[in-house]
């Protein structure tokens, strides 16, 4: 079975688009005006209002997330985190080369959902 997708809902999707539009570099498909996705190599990352499980009652509950990291694989682990507007509580874990070799940066996104830019090294 292969994964599809990752869904992350939200009370403020235009924040969290324009987030996750910085850290990937591409902008949405915003197939329908409560939701959008980005699509890349192995699976999509959804973003949906709210208002998409409704009929879910309660089920969902937005920037309720403690247990998940989102994490991308880029080419440059500091200079993905230089590029990014980020202010305290944001952040983390600055730019670090973690005891099993990845490079990785901790930031966290508008619902405070935690993001990881990592880089494995020799790998790519």
């Amino acid at each position: 079975m292969p994964f599809a997708s990752l869904r992350i809902v939200t009370d403020d999707l235009d924040a969290l688009v324009a987030f996750y539009e910085r850290v990937t570099g591409q902008q949405a498909e915003r197939p329908a005006a409560v939701f959008a996705q980005f699509s890349g190599p192995g699976a999509k990352l959804a973003i949906a209002s709210t208002a998409t499980v409704a009929m879910l009652d309660g089920a969902l509950v937005p920037a309720a997330n403690r247990s998940v990291f989102i994490e991308f694989e880029v080419d440059d682990v500091d200079a993905a985190f230089a590029a990014l507007p980020l202010e305290g509580e944001d952040i983390v874990l600055e730019p670090t080369t973690m005891p099993w070799g990845n490079r990785s940066a901790l930031i966290r996104d508008p619902d405070g959902n935690v993001v990881n830019l990592f880089r494995t090294p020799g790998v790519r």
